[in-house]
């Protein structure tokens, strides 16, 4: 028979809930948002209809007796939120170590505009234009049709996703100061651009793509962002936490 002291642990236990949240505002100097998706079985991953699936496996237990919880992880680089290396579409960069670990943490950390995307179209040279984003602006991040469907939510990849045309890519590279693009989906290439899009942003090693960004319910304008991948050695890719200061 359990001791009054052991029921009252037990009923603690049970009674925790480990709290999340999108935004941090307790300190009224200062609020944070979180601009990453949460991994869980039924996000989306590339070209798939059933998600990612598990992705986390209990490896031992404290409740069969384990001195302490431990899990296992499983997951392909680019999926959730993400960052995309040189080494991704550049065989070369790939093997001569231009890896998640090499990128420049001053362009994945400043100040960022987070602007709206005309709704109609993928992002084609006519619409980059269109934005009017000034030079010495070194970090955007585009909201597009793709927030609006809740795509990152769905469990199946949808190809119709809006991204960059290869005209639309080579714009930003010719005509702006941009070095981080941001963006709501898997991929910043349309998916008929796919190979071609990613090219001429990666061609040079000095624009990073950050993907499938959480861009719920942000007024656009001027943040802070911040983004750290992991030091994953090899890694042509890989999960990114980010966040954005008001």
């Amino acid at each position: 028979m359990k001791s009054p002291l052991a029921w009252l642990v037990v009923w603690c236990t049970l009674s925790l809930v480990g709290g999340r949240r999108e935004v941090y505002d307790d300190d009224m100097r200062l609020r944070i948002v979180d601009i990453s998706h949460r991994y869980q079985a039924d996000m989306p991953e590339w070209e798939s209809e059933g998600g990612i699936g598990q992705f986390l496996w209990q490896v031992s237990s404290m409740k069969n007796g384990s001195m302490a919880n431990a899990s296992l992880m499983k997951l392909p680089t680019h999926t959730g939120t993400h960052v995309d290396a040189p080494g991704h579409f550049y065989d070369h960069y790939f093997y001569a170590s231009f890896d998640v670990d090499s990128l420049d943490l001053h362009v994945l950390n400043g100040p960022a505009l987070l602007i709206d995307v005309p709704r109609h179209s993928n992002i084609t040279a006519q619409v980059m234009k269109s934005l009017n984003i000034p030079r010495g602006v070194n970090r955007v991040l585009f909201r597009t049709l793709n927030t609006d469907r809740r795509l990152m939510y769905q469990k199946e990849c949808d190809l119709s996703y809006v991204g960059f045309t290869v005209d639309g890519a080579q714009w930003l590279v010719d005509n702006t100061d941009i070095k981080l693009v941001g963006v709501d989906y898997l991929s910043v290439a349309a998916f008929d651009h796919l190979v071609g899009s990613h090219l001429v942003f990666l061609k040079d090693r000095e624009i990073i793509p950050v993907e499938a960004l959480k861009l719920d319910d942000i007024p656009a304008g001027l943040y802070t962002v911040h983004c750290l991948p992991p030091r994953l050695s090899g890694a042509e890719g890989s999960p990114i936490r980010c966040i954005l200061i008001e």
